[in-house]
């Protein structure tokens, strides 16, 4: 079973969201047989890095609020953060374009190491407050997670994996996706948001069973030897 998560780095609640369904599927019985891939989605294209602009002042200005509710609100999106491991610095991040870091996900997953450099960016990003336009950063980061620095400088230099990135973005505004995290269960169901834990755990249980229903090895009908409805249909010598 295929889960499709659509998320970008520059989304708080994609690392929680991701977080808790990471969770749910190490719970899961059949996770050996669920497999996780990420799309790419740009909550802001044109956004660039802007030097001494910090979160606070780009959420209070983003959403025509003060400085102390900004702050209000990256407190609560920190604690909720700590509440599934995660550690985020707010005052540290640097706001930034993520089209590099999604092209440098599909590059990793050409060599086996989508999740890794999935989880290493969102590290680097909301808990130790890197800089994901800054390719050498980026190179490294790679090289962190067993890539071949020279490759992925060589990628991030060229034109790489855009097309890639644009046909993920495509996708998404095809399945309703206005926003992130969302996932994609088995094709068919669908979360959205930094759900709880079982929201993603039911669903998880619904999409693997809706596509790997029962097989009936005998007749439907025969029901010898089973107890229904308060009732056992006993051996005829039994009777």
């Amino acid at each position: 079973m295929k889960v499709e998560i659509w998320s970008d780095f520059m989304c708080p609640f994609c690392y929680i969201g991701k977080r808790r369904f990471e969770t749910a599927l190490e719970q899961f019985p059949y996770r050996d047989q669920v497999e996780v891939v990420y799309r790419s989605f740009e909550l802001d294209p044109n956004a660039a890095y802007k030097p001494g602009v910090s979160m606070d002042e780009l959420l209070a200005s983003k959403y025509g609020m003060s400085l102390e509710q900004a702050k209000a609100a990256n407190a609560n999106v920190t604690q909720q953060a700590a509440g599934v491991g995660l550690t985020y610095h707010m005052d540290r991040i640097i706001p930034a374009n993520s089209f590099n870091a999604h092209r440098l996900v599909h590059f990793a997953a050409q060599h086996g190491k989508m999740k890794e450099m999935t989880e290493r960016l969102f590290y680097a990003y909301f808990t130790e407050g890197g800089n994901l336009e800054d390719k050498n950063l980026l190179s490294d980061l790679a090289a962190e997670v067993g890539l071949d620095r020279e490759q992925a400088a060589a990628t991030l230099e060229s034109d790489a994996f855009q097309t890639e990135v644009r046909a993920d973005e495509a996708a998404a505004p095809q399945l309703g996706i206005r926003g992130v995290p969302f996932f994609v269960l088995g094709g068919k169901y669908a979360v959205s948001g930094a759900q709880p834990l079982e929201v993603f755990t039911d669903a998880l249980d619904k999409a693997y069973r809706e596509a790997n229903p029962l097989v009936m090895m005998n007749d439907s009908e025969d029901n010898g030897g089973m107890c229904t409805d308060g009732s056992c249909d006993l051996p005829d010598q039994a009777k």
